[in-house]
């Protein structure tokens, strides 16, 4: 009988990615990332919905790097963040610093050199930042990084982690400037978390009104009557051609039912297109946000979507 066991992190992995083959102070800092599924036993009395799931998929990644890399590799793992959160809306992060606990592994000295080290990055990046004295893992300090939804509840996202115990129980090690083997500096980085929960926490956020960008239809195309169905899917096929999530109402309902349609599942744009449109080789279109906006160009509409994206 063979037995197998659900992944529960991916840490050990990358690890072994490390431990194939020797490192000199040169290579490093090596870094290893992957969008990994990962299992936790969540009782039945915590799970929630996308929230909290037992299969979830993190953007994980680890830094092997030396002692003097640490501070620079920490500030660009901190700005990859507040860049990234930032492209989905979200621009009021706060981050805990988690120091030493009572009971540790590793090095007091190392403790101290990477917890200023996560201290000078957040204050180096202008991130507002708390203490939390004492509550880091026993295996190294940590920053959290928490958001604010449109709600103004806080969730918890980012995480960057020191490790001083798999370094220790794997022997990683490097060669050094002096020709000597060094223990190298493990750290633990996810920018997002579970992508699941993210996901939770965007459609939460949003209330399903997505930025352009993101939404998953981004222009309906609605014909008045089937007489202007091959004007409609003409063009759907342009702006499918430039880029765009575009889908075309075919159905039998009459506009006004159709424009609910769209309001109801939020799309950002609809195209509404009529015989006096076909004939102009113009259309009209409606805004989410702005209401109705005028006939024009589609070439016009193409243009001003891709400001707003590019915005």
């Amino acid at each position: 009988i063979q037995e197998y066991y659900v992944k529960p992190m991916n840490c050990p992995f990358h690890i072994q990615c490390y431990q194939f083959k020797k490192h000199s102070y040169r290579d490093l800092p090596v870094r290893y990332a992957e969008l990994g599924t990962v299992y936790r036993y969540e009782k039945d009395g915590v799970r929630h919905g996308l929230f909290r799931v037992r299969g979830f998929t993190q953007d994980d990644a680890h830094i092997f790097c030396t002692p003097e890399q640490i501070v620079q590799e920490i500030r660009d793992t901190v700005n990859f963040a507040k860049k990234m959160l930032g492209k989905f809306g979200f621009t009021e992060v706060q981050a805990y610093l988690s120091t030493k606990p009572e009971k540790a592994v590793g090095d007091p000295e190392r403790w101290e050199q990477a917890t200023e080290s996560l201290r000078a990055a957040l204050e180096a990046e202008g991130l507002s930042y708390e203490v939390d004295e004492g509550g880091g893992a026993f295996y190294g300090p940590k920053i959290d990084m928490k958001i604010k939804d449109a709600l103004g509840r806080p969730w918890q996202l980012g995480t960057v982690q020191f490790d001083f115990n798999l370094p220790e129980r794997f022997d990683l090690t490097y060669v050094g400037a002096d020709g000597k083997e060094h223990r190298p500096y493990m750290v633990h980085r996810a920018l997002l978390g579970s992508i699941e929960r993210f996901f939770g926490i965007l459609i939460e956020h949003y209330a399903g009104a997505f930025p352009l960008w993101l939404a998953p239809e981004q222009v309906r195309v609605l014909p008045i009557t089937d007489k202007q169905l091959e004007y409609a899917k003409g063009i759907q096929f342009a702006l499918k051609a430039a880029g765009y999530r575009c889908e075309v109402d075919t159905s039998a309902e009459k506009l006004g039912a159709k424009i609910r349609g769209g309001t109801m599942m939020k799309v950002p744009y609809m195209v509404i297109v009529g015989g006096k449109d076909e004939a102009a080789g113009v259309i009209s279109v409606r805004s989410r946000a702005e209401g109705d906006k005028g006939q024009m160009k589609l070439e016009d509409f193409i243009a001003a979507l891709n400001a707003e994206k590019e915005g």
